[in-house]
């Protein structure tokens, strides 16, 4: 397990303070808001840590304010429902007494009933891909938060989505997996996934446009987060991404993406809508 990764799990080890309460602390870096990702990843934390049986099947969220990065984080849980077969639970994530983000997470007992699911596209092997950071510092095409040391390997099939010479098509694919192998584990698998699904998916959104995370002319952030999961899974096996945006319009952008195993099997599916807020003109 690489120190970035170790760290992660650390990060989503959070603590307990009260029956339904938890507190989850925040990396030591410069940043204006705390990542996305890792708020949602906390937040399902929490709510499967009330779960006596079943593993997470959906989660449904908003970001409502800015994460401040340098205060922890109070998560709150409320045991809607306990059903036979589905449990329910809302989470909300609070900081300096106001809520900045909630979610809905519902956990399910896997049934025996019909199935299908669409193909796996058809792509090179991750082991034939350079790693993400490799390509960063060959190229010198991104900041400061790109160099640090990440918990999870990404792998980008083609040109980087902020390349200059990348293609306007608004869809990527990548190979994503944790830095190393988790404990045997479900819930922290679900989460590791959740806080890894959040770290590329508005690049889709941004792809067609010349603009860039960083370079001024636009702000944007994570407004809302939906997932399903519909296999077991582990987050430290390569998982293919394959994200599109199909709509950009008011200042909003919308991006959807697939999760598949090696083998084919669809895993999870993501939907988020993100702030694409122009700061200055941009041509498209």
């Amino acid at each position: 397990m690489s120190e970035a990764l170790e760290f992660l799990v650390r990060l989503l080890d959070i603590e307990t303070i009260d029956a339904d309460v938890y507190r989850g602390t925040n990396p030591k870096e410069e940043r204006q808001r705390t990542f996305g990702g890792q708020v949602a990843a906390q937040a399902l934390m929490a709510a499967g840590r009330t779960i006596e049986r079943g593993r997470v099947h959906s989660l449904h969220s908003y970001f409502l304010r800015p994460g401040d990065p340098t205060t922890p984080i109070l998560y709150e849980v409320d045991r809607i429902r306990d059903g036979k077969s589905f449990s329910t639970r809302r989470v909300v994530a609070i900081q300096h007494g106001r809520a900045i983000y909630n979610m809905q997470a519902s956990f399910h007992t896997d049934e025996v009933s019909i199935e299908h699911q669409i193909a796996m596209p058809d792509v090179p092997a991750p082991e034939t891909i350079r790693p993400l950071r490799d390509i960063v510092l060959e190229n010198d095409v991104a900041n400061e938060w790109f160099m640090q040391p990440r918990p999870i390997d990404q792998r980008y099939i083609g040109e980087i989505p902020w390349h200059p010479d990348r293609s306007k098509d608004p869809r990527q694919q990548l190979w994503i997996r944790a830095d190393g192998t988790l404990p045997d584990d479900p819930l922290l698998h679900a989460c590791v996934v959740t806080y890894a699904s959040d770290m590329s998916l508005m690049d889709a959104i941004l792809k067609p446009h010349d603009i860039n995370w960083g370079d001024g002319t636009f702000m944007g952030a994570s407004l809302d987060h939906c997932m399903w999961f519909h296999h077991d899974l582990r987050a430290d096996e390569w998982l293919l991404y394959d994200a599109e945006s199909p709509i950009a319009f008011g200042g909003r952008g919308l991006a959807r993406g697939f999760l598949f195993s090696r083998d084919g099997e669809l895993k999870v599916s993501v939907v988020q809508e993100g702030l694409t807020r122009l700061i200055k003109p941009a041509s498209a």
